[in-house]
């Protein structure tokens, strides 16, 4: 029989189909894993900014979550955007309960267009709560921000951001560098193991980077829970989100900040020369 590794995705939707549940059923499923969702708010959105959030109840999410863990048994979870310090509460407490392999975050605290996306109880209850448990967190520079309470300015300070959270939350550190200035994309994971990676590539110039975030999360956990190593599904992931970036970059979605395309043409290589790991 084949095996497609289960992820769970637990995040908000976002209704114009370019990030959140819909940006992580995309990834996954490009590449070969199965994909189950968790909605934890509705998004009144599109390509050109977020209207609305609107939470869902504690205890649905705890039934959707639930629901999929007893019966699928996910390998791993990937965990978006929590706006309410009840769900924060819910899904730490599902963590605990079924101790899956694999859980990687993308704090998703502020949305393109600049709208805050998160309160600020919810955020001091993910760093307490939350962050602990997670195998991997993949904040952008605004978001690390955030963690650490400073601002980040260049690499350097990316550096001792990452550690500096590896350090506090015991858990593995992904800063992104996107929105650094200069030609370069630079990432910057430290480990719990205090090892250290960086990735670097050329920027692509693009108007569709529409759920970034949320696709590399998603594929960084579906590499996870392919048997990967953390440092290379990481690398593996970004390989693919520079596909679906160069992909999308053409398209014509929406008026504003557009998606990415998620099934580019070399997505089926990529997945026959990344085989699963047994």
């Amino acid at each position: 029989m084949k095996h497609h590794p289960v992820i769970l995705s637990i995040a908000g939707s976002d209704c114009s189909g370019g990030a959140g549940i819909q940006a992580d059923i995309k990834a996954i499923s490009a590449l070969g894993g199965y994909a189950a969702s968790a909605i934890t708010a509705i998004t009144v959105q599109n390509t050109l900014g977020v209207h609305t959030v609107q939470a869902m109840s504690p205890e649905i999410v705890r039934g959707q979550i639930e629901a999929v863990m007893e019966d699928l048994q996910p390998v791993a979870l990937k965990i978006g955007m929590i706006n309410d310090i009840q769900i924060v509460r819910v899904i730490s407490d599902c963590i605990r309960k079924y101790t899956p392999q694999y859980i990687v975050y993308d704090p998703v605290m502020v949305s393109t267009s600049r709208q805050k996306l998160m309160t600020d109880e919810a955020i001091e209850e993910i760093k307490k709560e939350l962050l602990p448990l997670v195998t991997l967190a993949t904040p952008n520079l605004d978001e690390t921000a955030v963690l650490i309470g400073n601002p980040i300015h260049n690499i350097q300070e990316m550096q001792e951001a990452a550690k500096l959270l590896t350090e506090h939350y015991h858990i593995n550190i992904l800063v992104k560098g996107g929105h650094l200035e200069g030609d370069l994309m630079s990432d910057f994971l430290y480990t719990s193991e205090s090892a250290s990676y960086i990735y670097k590539e050329k920027k692509i110039e693009s108007n569709n980077l529409h759920g970034t975030g949320c696709t590399l999360s998603s594929a960084i956990a579906t590499y996870l829970a392919k048997g990967y190593p953390l440092h290379e599904s990481i690398r593996h992931a970004k390989a693919y989100i520079t596909q679906a970036i160069l992909a999308g970059k053409e398209l014509h979605i929406g008026h504003g900040n557009g998606p990415l395309w998620h099934f580019p043409d070399s997505v089926a290589q990529m997945c026959t020369i990344c085989a699963v790991v047994s």
